[in-house]
């Protein structure tokens, strides 16, 4: 028998909905399945009580996967959520692009039925990680240095490896993984990076010169950030969910963490796939020619 987490993002009802319809599915197939009161209390008390309740902390300790139900930032608590275990998560898109979320759910029910069969991929993905006042932060998609406070540029002294890269002039830094490539960092301009390349991306957000270009390099490599901010301060953010206030002079280091997330993704599909269908990239934009009708 599977041990199934549900994890939902519990501000969009129709998330709460896909996972309640999803449980169904999952309890008839002889899954085991875990929740958190805040979700079973919203669901039909019949499928409620074919679940065992846990505390969210306690997910890593009762199942062997997790479903997360939303978008790309759902996905991303669910990652910090079980960043230290081995669980994989699926991620079904409740949301709008849903890079991460990978899953649709208009093909929920062959995608659970999948699930319960073994037909999936799990795929490792690496992470960053921050130590910032004895305190450490992780990302799975990118750290992000920016202004806090003013309009004004702020200026991001790069190093890595105790070798001097540059000051970047402008409104941040990003620096992302390969998954987070197709996030933020593409936004401003960023590549694209495999997500099995092992490099982390410095991606400037609107840097005052066009001679800022994002730089990649390799993962072994630290990173080394200090922030000159005409405030005194600037935001350092984690995944878009964690915001530290960080002040002028102070040392941010960053290193590829040994944690992995794991992602559980179709047999049939490919990351190039999953590109040209969430982001167009390489779409035929030259129309084809028409057709002449001979019967005619």
């Amino acid at each position: 028998m599977k041990r199934i987490g549900i994890y939902e993002n519990a501000s969009k009802p129709e998330a709460i909905h896909c996972a309640e319809y999803a449980a169904k599915k999952l309890i008839k197939m002889d899954a085991q399945c875990f929740a958190k009161r805040e979700f079973l209390e919203k669901i039909d008390p019949q499928i409620a009580k074919n679940f065992t309740e846990i505390e969210e902390s306690d997910f890593e300790r009762f199942i062997d996967i997790l479903i997360s139900f939303g978008g790309d930032g759902t996905m991303l608590s669910a990652a910090n959520l079980l960043l230290k275990s081995n669980i994989p998560i699926m991620g079904v898109n409740v949301g709008k692009l849903g890079f991460l979320a990978e899953y649709s759910i208009h093909d929920l029910d062959k995608a659970l039925i999948d699930l319960i069969e073994g037909n999936f991929r799990v795929v490792d993905r690496s992470v960053l990680e921050s130590v910032v006042r004895n305190e450490t932060y992780y990302a799975l998609n990118d750290f992000v240095v920016e202004k806090r406070g003013s309009s004004r540029m702020i200026t991001v002294s790069a190093y890595t490896n105790d070798h001097y890269i540059g000051d970047y002039r402008g409104d941040g830094l990003i620096i992302t993984t390969p998954t987070g490539s197709t996030a933020y960092s593409l936004s401003c301009g960023g590549p694209i990076l495999s997500p099995s390349t092992k490099v982390i991306c410095l991606t400037p957000i609107a840097p005052h010169s066009l001679t800022y270009r994002p730089l990649v390099l390799p993962d072994t490599n630290e990173i080394e950030l200090k922030v000159y901010s005409p405030t005194g301060e600037a935001n350092f953010v984690a995944d878009g969910r964690t915001t530290v206030r960080i002040q002028n002079e102070e040392t941010i280091k960053i290193n590829k963490s040994n944690y992995v997330v794991k992602l559980v993704k179709p047999n049939n599909s490919t990351y190039y796939d999953l590109l040209r269908k969430k982001l167009l990239w390489a779409a035929n934009v030259i129309d084809e020619p028409p057709k002449c009708d001979k019967s005619e």
